[in-house]
């Protein structure tokens, strides 16, 4: 009657030590993305622009740590996409092509381990790369892709600002102005994210900029 006692002892120290390990490994990639959140909103949304190239570049350096240092997790990928692309976007012109590059193969690479990972954040920025950058023989860019990339990131979050701001935009771009509008008023609806105050209030004057444009016309 011993035995059994002792094996259940042993099965839950087992369990224990096999749990530990998941629990230690999932605070510091947790604290690195939200590390990475928060200089990226203040470079986005506070930093003077005549900064953000710089500071976008360096923040590079710090996502690609945290990238390799978790290998096998969707999210600093993302985030090193994230934040490649918006370096691009401050750089502009074709040296912005390189980076815009190596962002995608991140974002491909997220997905290919999670792509529910962050609400889906990886089919939708992906979307937009294939939207904003020029198509051949310049770029990949192809509305097509980044239609039906946005629509998968809105399956997975279909109340998320980003996804819902991001189709309004493609929708805009392609002649659907109209069509544009809901997605633009579920975009200002949606709920907020904990711990991502700035970057939604951020997005939310976006949207609000978008819907006064598509209003004048």
């Amino acid at each position: 009657m011993k035995r059994p006692t002792r094996q259940l002892a042993l099965a839950a120290l087992l369990g224990l030590n096999l749990a530990l390990p998941l629990a230690l490994h999932a605070a510091p990639v947790d604290d690195a993305v939200t590390e990475l959140q928060r200089d990226w909103e203040t470079i986005r949304y506070q930093a003077p622009a005549r900064e953000r190239e710089k500071r976008f570049e360096a923040l590079s350096a710090k996502a690609h740590d945290a990238s390799t240092s978790f290998a096998q997790r969707s999210e600093p990928l993302v985030w090193e996409g994230i934040i490649l692309s918006s370096w691009a976007a401050e750089r502009g012109g074709l040296g912005a092509l390189s980076l815009v590059k190596q962002a995608k193969a991140l974002y491909e690479k997220a997905i290919e381990i999670d792509g529910k990972a962050l609400d889906g954040s990886a089919y939708a920025s992906l979307g937009v790369l294939y939207h904003k950058v020029p198509g051949w023989p310049l770029g990949f860019g192809d509305k097509a892709r980044a239609e039906a990339l946005i629509k998968q990131a809105l399956a997975i979050n279909p109340d998320g600002i980003d996804p819902n701001f991001f189709y309004a935009e493609l929708l805009a771009d392609t002649g659907r102005a109209e069509q544009a509008l809901p997605f633009l008023e579920r975009a200002l609806a949606a709920p907020p994210r904990p711990g991502r105050a700035l970057a939604d209030a951020g997005r939310r004057e976006e949207v609000k900029a978008l819907m006064s444009k598509l209003s004048a016309r």
